[in-house]
């Protein structure tokens, strides 16, 4: 599904991502992990067109999108989130999910006018699917709720869910379980398996959460300093002794390692 080739993302004189090369493949939940430093959230954001690559070539489906901003990615059905959640907080639970797909009629004036039959049905059918993602991720008491009143957990919920308002392909999910409880946690990545197990969603993770990663992610894939440091099963990545040594004095040894 992703093809990153030598991928170089320079700021100034810091180099953040290091002729980079790896592959996320179709129908797969792929891990990625690393130091902090290491590159990770820089490679999620010249992947998704935030910044664009020094140098370097992605490719999406086999067609390469290097450099294309992230609203063009978005129709071509890649999506991510963020660390820190970005709902529109004045806005329901509901309202936030229906904010998502694009080319609406009722973003027309001209429709709002002349075409309201057409503006109704759209909505309905946009509320419709709206109330879909809310049961299916099991959030249906908080549907109505303003999204700046939920708690970390239940707004990482809203962007997974708003993930799923469009027909994506690939979503890239950065650091799902921070600030997350572990119930939440669980519930986000039960809700993650399902989407790929049954609705075909290919998704790269980056978390620190070992557990997380070991429920969810085969393959895993080591950043440090920048470069891929290793790719395989999380078994095999515990065992690498390059990858214990990247994490060296960072007190993730025995995160790893255990």
């Amino acid at each position: 599904m992703i093809k990153v080739d030598s991928l170089t993302k320079r700021f100034g004189g810091f180099t953040a991502v290091n002729n980079a090369s790896l592959t996320i493949g179709k129908g797969s939940i792929t891990g990625l992990i690393g130091p902090n430093g290491a590159g990770k959230t820089t490679l999620f954001n010249v992947i998704a067109g935030v910044h664009k690559p020094s140098s370097g070539t992605v490719w999406l489906d086999g067609e390469d999108i290097t450099g294309l901003p992230p609203h063009e990615l978005f129709h071509k059905g890649m999506l991510r989130t963020f660390q820190i959640a970005h709902e529109f907080s004045t806005l329901s639970v509901r309202e936030n999910l229906m904010m998502v797909p694009a080319s609406q009629p009722g973003e027309s004036l001209r429709d709002v006018w002349f075409h309201g039959s057409k503006v109704r049905e759209q909505e309905q059918r946009v509320r419709e699917k709206a109330d879909e993602v809310i049961d299916f991720l099991e959030i249906s008491h908080v549907a109505n709720e303003l999204a700046g009143n939920l708690s970390g957990g239940q707004k990482k919920l809203l962007e997974l869910g708003r993930t799923m308002m469009v027909d994506a392909k690939v979503v890239f999910l950065d650091e799902v379980g921070a600030g997350v409880n572990r119930t939440l946690l669980n519930t986000i990545g039960d809700a993650i398996i399902r989407l790929n197990q049954e609705r075909g969603y290919t998704f790269c993770v980056i978390e620190h959460d070992m557990d997380f990663i070991d429920k969810l992610c085969d393959p895993v894939i080591v950043m440090a300093e920048g470069t891929v440091l290793a790719e395989g099963t999380l078994a095999e990545i515990k065992a690498n002794e390059h990858v214990i040594e990247a994490y060296l004095g960072t007190g993730l040894k025995n995160k790893v390692g255990s």
